[in-house]
């Protein structure tokens, strides 16, 4: 389709501009117009067809059959032909790169051109020359502001296409991180209480009933959230760079949540907040969340059984501090695929993260600055 489009294009600019030169030879004052004149005026302007394949070829022809015209003493005016030839031999970008012998043919046509126009006046062409000079250099350069606007927009379209595939990159890779903070979370609570319900199959079936229900809706919540991360990791095509984003995990309005799910396994959980509370942008809202969530999965597998929870909304940050007591021996991970993927929502939005165990208690402190101007 584009081809034959292309086709159209320039078989009626070839026969725009062959009219035009007969227009011009029907009323110009030198011989009439017969039949050697409709061939050489085709000559100097059909090639035009071909201007696409090799628009310098296409010069020297119409050139060559518009001088024909001039030494003949057609009296012809604008040599349209190799005037429109001209032009497209400036926006090649093909052109740039061999210049100098373009510039040098150009210059042999000007002289063949304006050869022949002498030849037909019998005199120096002071006019034509004037004239060719002004009309060929605007040719020029029109031609040239042309292919470098083409230039631009490649580059600006370039840019994007960079721009769309960092974003989708960066997208998977916080997938990929929502992925592993999920499954950790919830195998965590599954172990946890599978567990309780061992121990209490036979002692309280009440509550070793009640864990198997929670194993079960955790289960439940984190096989859809999971399907759905998978799903979107697996979408390879850059034609649905949108489908491959995905609901964004909740942010900390579901603090709550999180805290009561872990009371329930058995995790005494203290969330303090302090500060005058201000909206977040969402980028920062997931990733405290996150944060949080794998802080208290720390927390309960590493931990004696409580944590204490402090969010500060401060006036430049937001900090979260997570510290629960831990043995000198528990093995409280200092470098797990947890703590890295902390590090990494933390460095993503350029803010700080320290970690470690002190007089046995081990504290985990991000601060995260906000930044009002993003917007998602």
């Amino acid at each position: 389709m584009r081809k034959r489009k292309e086709v159209a294009i320039d078989l009626g600019l070839a026969l725009a501009t062959f009219a035009a030169t007969l227009a011009l030879l029907a009323h110009g004052s030198g011989r009439d117009l017969d039949a050697l004149g409709v061939v050489l005026a085709a000559g100097a302007t059909w090639p035009l067809v071909l201007r696409r394949r090799s628009p310098l070829a296409v010069l020297a022809a119409t050139t060559a059959a518009s001088a024909a015209l001039n030494g003949l003493d057609y009296a012809l005016g604008p040599p349209f032909g190799p005037t429109v030839a001209l032009f497209f031999v400036a926006a090649d970008e093909r052109t740039r790169a061999r210049i100098q012998s373009t510039a040098a043919v150009v210059v042999v046509l000007l002289v063949l051109h304006l050869g022949a126009t002498g030849v037909g006046e019998g005199g120096f062409p002071l006019t034509p020359l004037l004239f060719a000079i002004l009309v060929w250099g605007s040719a020029w350069v029109a031609g040239d502001q042309l292919r470098q606007r083409r230039q631009r927009l490649q580059r600006l379209e370039e840019r994007a296409q960079r721009e769309r595939r960092l974003a989708v990159a960066e997208e998977r890779m916080r997938i990929a991180r929502d992925l592993h903070d999920s499954a950790g979370h919830a195998i965590n609570v599954i172990l946890v209480q599978a567990g309780a319900a061992r121990l209490l199959h036979n002692k309280d079936p009440e509550r070793a009933e009640t864990a198997l229900e929670t194993i079960e809706e955790v289960a439940r919540g984190t096989l859809g959230e999971i399907d759905q991360l998978v799903q979107a990791l697996r979408e390879d095509s850059p034609d649905q760079e949108t489908d491959g984003m995905v609901e964004p995990p909740p942010g900390l309005g579901a603090l709550d949540t999180l805290a009561e799910r872990h009371r329930a396994n058995g995790l005494d959980v203290n969330v303090s907040v302090g500060g005058a509370r201000r909206q977040l942008p969402a980028r920062l809202d997931r990733a405290a969340y996150r944060i949080l969530q794998e802080a208290l999965t720390n927390a309960a597998r590493h931990g004696h059984g409580h944590v204490d929870v402090d969010i500060s909304f401060g006036q430049r940050a937001l900090e979260l501090v997570v510290s629960n007591p831990v043995n000198a021996d528990s093995g409280q991970p200092g470098g797990g695929h947890g703590l890295i993927g902390m590090r990494e929502r933390v460095a993503l939005l350029d803010g700080t993260l320290e970690t470690g165990a002190t007089n046995g208690v081990f504290r985990i402190r991000a601060q995260l600055p906000y930044d009002d101007e993003e917007s998602e």
